[in-house]
């Protein structure tokens, strides 16, 4: 396929995904008194109780422009799969106004992670208030691009570095994480330039990049011994598939398996939105570890 005929069809792939309404949630609650510090919680259509619960962590490379909103639909459509969602929102990009033409900045350090950490840590108290049919033990975290980045982090917070503010004293009580198109290892993901420098930017300047590195590249916080599957279509231009597969290669070499499924012909955002199969092979992934 010529570069022009890939950007043309990642193109009507991004048109697909964005064209669904936002979807109005069941319920919303705090974890903190910021505005972004929110949940959004969608109920199983199917009104069954003991429903495992879907954590999702949207993407938007960690700026401020790209909220929960945009995977609301995705969010809807593992509801209707027969899941308990729940879909944080969290602090992105920088309150502090940029350069005129510089565009908005990634992430916030460290609320970011701040807001991740303190999500999941609510996240049962919540369930039993918002969605007391849930079954809070069966949990699976599931985020998109930089979403996957966190939702992998959120899976390996006992193996942060000792000292780390986010770090817990054991392996949290999650089933397994599906990390969707991840930027998951950030220097395959700064070679390729993923997302215009975001990760220069979401972890700050060069005196303090790599002490951050450390407390936040997935491929670094190996092995964590939590199940986790990647999906990832080989298309993809906004994160690609190498950034994955430096993932998974890190962890194999940590002596952890993760799961890989490549979809062929598939971009970036199909894998949420409800309109393409590949959403249903991302509702099937999430399944095989919930249930």
């Amino acid at each position: 396929m010529s570069d022009s005929a890939a950007r043309d069809r990642d193109a009507a792939e991004t048109e697909s995904a964005f064209s669904h309404p936002a979807l109005t949630p069941d319920a919303s609650a705090a974890y903190g008194s910021h505005p972004d510090q929110t949940i959004d919680f969608y109920a199983p259509h199917d009104g069954r109780t003991g429903a495992p619960v879907v954590v999702v962590l949207h993407g938007g490379a960690w700026r401020a422009p790209y909220d929960r909103l945009h995977v609301s639909p995705f969010a809807g459509f593992l509801a209707r799969r027969g899941f308990a969602v729940a879909s944080v929102e969290y602090r992105r990009g920088s309150e502090i106004p940029q350069q005129r033409g510089s565009g908005p900045v990634a992430g916030r350090w460290p609320e970011t992670f701040d807001d991740v950490a303190a999500a999941m840590d609510a996240l049962p108290e919540l369930l039993a208030r918002e969605l007391p049919g849930a079954d809070a033990r069966r949990i699976v975290v599931t985020g998109h691009s930089a979403g996957g980045q966190l939702a992998l982090w959120a899976a390996a917070r006992h193996v942060l570095p000792e000292g780390s503010p986010w770090r817990l004293p054991r392996p949290p009580a999650l089933r397994g994480v599906v990390a969707l198109a991840p930027i998951a290892d950030f220097t395959s993901a700064i070679e390729l330039d993923v997302c215009s420098g975001a990760i220069g930017q979401f972890l700050g300047r060069e005196e303090d990049f790599a002490a951050r590195r450390a407390h936040a590249d997935p491929a670094l916080l190996l092995p964590t011994g939590i199940a986790t599957a990647v999906v990832q279509g080989t298309t993809d231009l906004t994160v690609p598939q190498a950034v994955v597969e430096a993932f998974v290669d890190a962890a194999a070499k940590e002596g952890e398996t993760v799961g890989l499924t490549l979809l062929p012909d598939v971009g970036h955002f199909p894998l949420i939105d409800p309109a393409a199969d590949a959403c249903a092979v991302v509702a099937e992934e999430i399944a095989q570890l919930a249930w």
